[in-house]
């Protein structure tokens, strides 16, 4: 089957007008996390394009605070390109690829009936080649890879400040040759807010790991989870108990595989 643009675009523009100040172009595209603006006409058609290319090519660096205050005048519709490369909406994605990569540019306006109605961007195209969420049914495609590890000597002050900096809920307690001998989360350690000492080692709090096959199904890890009142699970091949693990699944995981478009529990819900 013919992958359309119409199949990967995103069908929002993020649009100014001409009149819009930088400072203000600037704050669109970090709050949408957007590398581009469409700039349009009151009739809503496209004018140009403001990227962060575009942008970042000013002034904005330069130590002169004469040079700073007359790019705080530049508008959008001064600093913009004119040219706005556009592919219509029913166009073959190959084709839309093809554009981008012969004319060197990163995005293209979609139309239908000559206006505007999405943007394709590289990013778009490249995501078409993964696989679907739907077809994400097993443990190692939804698994986390990089795990937060520590040795059982660790003190839970460290442990603690590695799941900070790390942004991780849990750490693998493991041994000098990586075998996994337990789990600490951060619920382990609450006791410890306040009253406790800190300087004590995790193996002191840790509960031992509860393990899963990375081929197992999402079903099996979510009944797994459920049986053992686990919220993560560590991936290791029961053949090799003593090896590193491969990654964690975790309870938020599955959620999320579970809200993705595409898959399987979105499609039943939406026939509901």
């Amino acid at each position: 089957m013919v992958k359309r643009v119409r199949d990967l675009m995103r069908p929002n523009l993020i649009t100014c007008p001409a009149g819009t100040s930088l400072s203000d172009a600037v704050n669109m595209l970090a709050r949408y996390r957007i590398h581009a603006l469409i700039v349009s006409d009151p009739g809503g058609l496209a004018m140009g394009v403001l990227s962060d290319f575009d942008i970042l090519a000013g002034e904005w660096l330069a130590a002169g605070e004469g040079s700073l205050a007359a790019m705080r005048r530049v508008t959008v519709g001064e600093l913009m390109n004119a040219h706005v490369p556009s592919v219509d909406v029913e166009a073959s994605a190959s084709d839309a690829a093809e554009r981008m990569r012969t004319e060197h540019i990163h995005r293209l306006v979609v139309t239908e009936l000559d206006r505007p109605v999405g943007v394709i961007t590289v990013s778009d195209l490249i995501g078409g080649l993964a696989p679907l969420a739907s077809e994400h049914t097993l443990v190692s495609q939804v698994m986390s890879r990089g795990i937060v590890v520590c040795r059982e000597t660790t003190s839970i002050t460290a442990a603690a400040r590695a799941m900070r900096e790390r942004r991780s809920r849990s750490v693998v307690v493991v041994n000098s040759h990586g075998r996994p001998l337990g789990v600490v989360t951060g619920f382990d350690l609450l006791p410890f807010n306040g009253q406790g000492d800190p300087s004590q080692p995790v193996s002191l709090v840790m509960h031992p790991p509860c393990t899963i096959h990375p081929d197992a199904t999402l079903r099996a890890a979510a009944d797994l989870m459920l049986s053992e009142h686990a919220h993560r699970l560590l991936v290791a091949d029961p053949a090799e108990p003593d090896s590193m693990p491969t990654g964690l699944i975790s309870t938020s995981d599955i959620v999320l595989e579970m809200a993705a478009p595409g898959s399987n529990w979105e499609a039943r819900r939406k026939v509901k």
